[in-house]
């Protein structure tokens, strides 16, 4: 039985098939990212047309690009960084809506019951709220602290945290150095836990 072929290799194949004029294989590419490229887009804008035209947007660019492509990265990253910058965009012409959504399961999950919470650990940052302090509005402190942090280090943490890219993909989406991406994370993590602790969270020191 043959082997399928990995993403990576199918990736590749599309993008070569389109760039031999198959126009129609790009929609292997769309359909393959358009949902996490649509969960991207709605955790920066939290408006669903609002990230529903970005990510538009960016397969657009991406076609209409695609031959400056060099695969020196996997065709995600590459596509990642067309659909921040696209976010970005968005959100520099609407700087009144700062939001990102927070879905359960993810960075910011705490795991609380009302009687007897655990003590979970997120990036570093380990949390003791008071036994009332209930699921829902632990996350809703974290999402208010997140929001108040600077764009450069929030766009950071929801690329690591969030979305799980390691340093290096960050670095090619965001189009910085790995210490840059190093130092915006240790500045995030550190302003979280002031923010947090302002709100009245409890929580220890991050590593």
């Amino acid at each position: 039985m043959t082997a399928k072929p990995s993403a990576a290799a199918s990736d590749r194949d599309a993008i070569r098939r389109v760039l031999a004029g198959e126009g129609d294989a790009f929609r292997v590419l769309v359909e393959r990212y358009q949902g996490r490229a649509h969960g991207l887009a709605l955790r920066v804008l939290r408006n669903e047309e609002a990230a529903r035209d970005a990510v538009q947007d960016a397969f657009v660019k991406a076609y209409t690009n695609l031959a400056r492509f060099e695969g020196r990265s996997s065709f995600y990253t590459w596509f990642y960084r067309l659909v921040m910058n696209q976010c970005l965009d968005a959100r520099r012409r609407d700087k009144g809506d700062r939001h990102v959504e927070f879905e359960e399961g993810g960075m910011f999950e705490t795991g609380i019951e009302a009687s007897e919470p655990p003590v979970p650990e997120v990036s570093g940052v380990s949390f003791a709220p008071a036994a009332t302090l209930m699921r829902k509005e632990l996350r809703e402190h974290i999402g208010r602290a997140i929001e108040a942090l600077p764009d450069g280090p929030r766009e950071t943490l929801v690329l690591r945290e969030v979305e799980g890219l390691s340093y290096k993909e960050i670095a090619e989406a965001l189009d910085i150095p790995k210490g840059t991406v190093m130092s915006r994370l240790h500045y995030a993590r550190k302003q979280l836990q002031v923010l947090l602790v302002e709100a009245g969270v409890a929580v220890g020191e991050i590593e």
